[in-house]
């Protein structure tokens, strides 16, 4: 990446103050960009779920993982929650989407407050093992909650043989005009599959492991036991281990560090498979540098960018996230690793820009809580719009939830400082209440922003990228207009 006409900056930037020079290109459309990340996590396109509560659990990782991405499940989850999150994420299937399964006697109200959980708003009805028929949200409107689901569901259903390819079975499904249907292994249900499903899976390929199966990582602290939580990590099957706090940059991450790589170098003697290691948050190339010494393959870069963080409003801690990432990219080389974007994320440009400063990965958290696949409950508001509660994994409900089993004056005592919001609506929106829907957006802007750099890969596009330098009314001239003015 090079700076238009050599500007040197004179002090730190953020996302908003840079944008990117077109360039002449020979990469002609947005299907010859290759988005596999340059970290060796096996990623196919440069997306992280960031490891926090309310927005990473086991059918974020799946779904993402299944358009190439990879999810880090938070480190506050007991272990015996991650191992069957990570087990269930291995059994799925790499094309079709996990089904909400309900049986016929399941009453129509459990059966509607099962469906929020994923994005095809559908239930398949599973009797002694077989696909009995299909309940959609819209069979449950107008209908008594303690009704059952057989009263209303539809048993004359479209099903695909899962010998057919999926254009085969974006035809069918459009033929016969519905949106879902059941795909079977004789009498086997295997998953469904969606229109959309259908074509994104000609665009995107899964996140696999050398086992084939799709990929997921869990976080570890830097206190407590360690070298132990490390050993039931590895043992469960996670991909990636993320050791992570929010100053990384100190010497209890240093031992943490030294512990879990240790455990990573004895399972890969003893299994022949090598997990890799990412740790942080550093902003500095001192943080790379000290970090990647002691075993990190890749380092996260960000201190208080996040939507949920008060870091930097608390302490004055922190740094503009792209010349934190453009700094701390550039030492990872030197020392042999990569770094992963963390936080700041808002748009698709800012993932962009994430890359062109030489990051590998980039990591979004509150922008995928609002989503059917992040952990918590769909709610309402007053004015009827859907949103999930999202919060900071260092305010005073996260500290709670890590430190529920210490000694209560201890726990109180430790919830008293707080660097992030406890409690946030994040709105769905309706046009894309998806992650995949979200993932679509962020993946084609990238690769249209790549088109523009004429790169076909992450690594030209980090060579090739022309940076310039903007002002507050520049970013604004960029923004497009709802309304008329």
């Amino acid at each position: 990446m090079r700076f238009l006409n050599d500007l040197q900056p004179r002090h730190d930037l953020t996302y908003n103050d840079v944008f990117m020079v077109p360039s002449r290109s020979a990469v002609t459309s947005r299907f010859d960009v290759d988005l596999a990340t340059p970290d060796g996590i096996g990623t196919t396109i440069p997306l992280v779920v960031s490891n926090m509560t309310a927005v990473s659990g086991r059918r974020m990782a799946e779904t993402v993982a299944r358009r190439g991405g990879i999810a880090i499940l938070p480190q506050d989850i007991p272990l015996d929650v991650v191992g069957n999150a990570v087990r269930r994420v291995k059994a799925a299937h790499s094309v079709y989407e996990t089904p909400v399964t309900v049986d016929p006697h399941t009453t129509v109200g459990e059966a509607l407050s099962l469906m929020p959980k994923r994005s095809h708003g559908a239930a398949v009805v599973v009797q002694d093992g077989k696909a009995v028929g299909v309940m959609a949200e819209r069979d449950g409107e107008g209908v008594d909650r303690f009704a059952q689901v057989h009263e209303v569901m539809t048993t004359e259903m479209l099903t695909l043989p899962a010998e057919h390819d999926v254009q085969t079975m974006f035809a069918m499904l459009s033929e016969h005009h519905v949106t879902l249907a059941p795909v079977l292994d004789g009498d086997d249900l295997l998953g469904v599959m969606t229109k959309a499903g259908a074509l994104r899976a000609t665009i995107y390929q899964p996140a696999l492991s050398a086992a084939g199966e799709l990929v997921v990582g869990a976080a570890i602290g830097i206190n407590g036991d360690v070298r132990q939580k490390a050993i039931e990590l590895v043992e469960i099957g996670v991909d990636v281990l993320v050791v992570d706090t929010a100053h990384g940059h100190q010497d209890k991450m240093v031992e943490a560090l030294a512990l879990v790589r240790e455990v990573r170098d004895e399972y890969a003697d003893q299994h022949g498979r090598r997990i890799p290691i990412a740790a942080g948050n550093v902003v500095s190339a001192a943080g790379v540098s000290d970090l990647a010494s002691v075993g990190a393959d890749i380092v996260k870069v960000g201190v208080g960018p996040g939507a949920m963080c008060t870091t930097r409003m608390m302490t004055g801690v922190g740094r503009p996230q792209f010349s934190a990432v453009l700094e701390c990219a550039d030492a990872a080389r030197q020392a042999g690793a990569t770094v992963w974007a963390d936080g700041g994320v808002r748009y698709p440009r800012d993932v962009a820009l994430a890359l062109a400063a030489g990051a590998a990965n980039v990591m979004i958290g509150s922008w995928f809580a609002g989503t059917h696949e992040s952990p918590g409950d769909l709610k309402f508001g007053s004015d009827g719009r859907a949103y999930k509660e999202s919060f900071g994994m260092a305010s005073a409900r996260a500290v709670s939830n890590r430190t529920r089993d210490a000694a209560g004056f201890a726990r109180a005592r430790m919830a008293l400082f707080e660097e992030g919001i406890s409690s946030s609506r994040m709105y769905l929106d309706p046009q894309r209440p998806g992650v995949e829907d979200l993932v679509d957006t962020i993946t084609a802007g990238v690769r249209s922003a790549f088109t523009y750099a004429g790169a076909a890969t992450i690594g030209e596009f980090h060579d090739r990228a022309v940076i310039g330098l903007q002002s507050s009314a520049g970013y604004e001239e960029g923004r497009p207009l709802h309304a008329s003015w």
